[in-house]
């Protein structure tokens, strides 16, 4: 799958709702996002920029999908196509 060339990380991080991530914080023009979905806590860091470069979004979705135990491409379209 193509991933999108026009979301921005506020954007990923709604999306990224649905797998347990939650902004905990945010410093400057990045969030920090939070899961405990699998008894442990995870912790990604999204750039709040408009739009994500494609490069740093297929690097927070390969940790997402490591973390998920699920891989990146299947994260990918459930997450883009829902």
């Amino acid at each position: 799958m193509k991933l999108p060339r026009d979301i921005s990380g506020e954007e990923l991080a709604a999306l990224l709702r649905r797998y347990g991530y939650e902004i905990t914080r945010q410093a400057g023009s990045h969030l920090r996002l939070t899961s405990q979905m699998k008894g442990s806590e995870h912790h990604i860091t999204i750039p709040a920029h408009k739009p994500l470069k494609v490069g740093t979004l297929h690097a927070i979705l390969t940790d997402v999908a490591s973390y998920l135990e699920i891989d990146r491409s299947r994260l990918a379209e459930e997450v883009f196509n829902k």
